[in-house]
């Protein structure tokens, strides 16, 4: 009997313990910033951003110099869960990638499809699945609503893009069944595809599909949403290889930006779906 209850207390201390110590798991230490990451103390770390693709990252209507969006601010919150001072990198995404490989910055934290192509050079944490949608003039008026339909248009999509690869296999597809040639235009960034469309030089954009909804919400003279594709990719954050306490500092923050619900409503906030969230994810290859 004694010994029963003795096994009890135990296990019921040893609970509290776990208990305990997931809670700090789970909480912001800014203040062991140099026990935790100790090479990130005392550093700014540069956040690599296109502040042309809302809702993710673009500059505050009230303040030119200052970026927000539902990526920048999650990038934000979890440095400063972290105890580690920031700022923005800003350029054309198709840049983005390249920059963090050559240490121009830390971190790119901007609609960053994983894929093992890019894992190869590049640490990932997933926070997000992807969908994908097709930004086409207002009113739709080639009734383009379902990606089967692009044969014999224009597409444009950014160069290196998940959504280019999606555009090049609806093209080979097309061509396999006998129908007309899709014509595809890479562009540099979201603003010049947009401008592609809107200027009817491209029937259609493929992008992310939060950034497609947000577009055609910002301008409905222009443009709306033709379709979407839910393509099951993840999204993450590019860290250079080897830069252990980065890695470490981004999946921290995820995990407990997360639990508290702060991406959540950050994506509410943004408007982007809080059902595309997912665990943060470590991926290396």
């Amino acid at each position: 009997m004694f010994m029963s209850k003795a096994i009890k207390l135990l296990l019921c201390a040893v609970t509290g313990l776990l208990l305990a110590q997931g809670a700090s798991a789970q909480s912001c230490e800014p203040s062991k910033v140099a026990q935790k990451y100790p090479s990130l103390a005392g550093k700014t770390i540069k956040i690599g951003v296109d502040p042309e693709s809302p809702p993710y990252a673009f500059r505050d209507s009230k303040d030119f110099n200052k970026i927000i969006g539902a990526d920048a601010d999650m990038a934000r919150a979890v440095f400063d869960c972290a105890g580690v001072k920031t700022e923005f990198f800003t350029a054309g995404w198709p840049g983005l990638l390249p920059a963090l490989r050559a240490g121009q910055i830390d971190v790119m934290w901007d609609l960053l499809y994983y894929t093992p192509e890019r894992a190869k050079e590049t640490t990932f944490v997933t926070y997000m699945q992807a969908g994908t949608g097709g930004l086409v003039a207002a009113g739709n008026p080639k009734k383009i609503d379902d990606i089967s339909k692009l044969c014999g248009l224009t597409v444009t999509a950014g160069i290196g893009t998940v959504e280019l690869t999606m555009a090049q296999a609806q093209a080979a597809k097309c061509k396999a069944e006998g129908k007309p040639d899709v014509t595809i235009m890479t562009s540099a960034d979201i603003a010049s595809g947009a401008r592609l469309v809107a200027s009817h030089r491209a029937d259609v954009m493929m992008y992310d599909l939060a950034l497609v909804d947000g577009l055609a919400k910002q301008n409905p003279q222009l443009y709306t949403r033709g379709f979407m594709v839910t393509s099951g990719m993840k999204i993450g954050v590019g860290v250079k290889k080897g830069n252990a306490d980065m890695i470490a500092a981004v999946s921290d923050g995820l995990r407990i930006m997360q639990a508290n619900q702060t991406q959540k409503k950050t994506f509410q906030q943004y408007g982007v779906d809080p059902s595309l969230e997912m665990p943060a994810t470590l991926l290396t290859q």
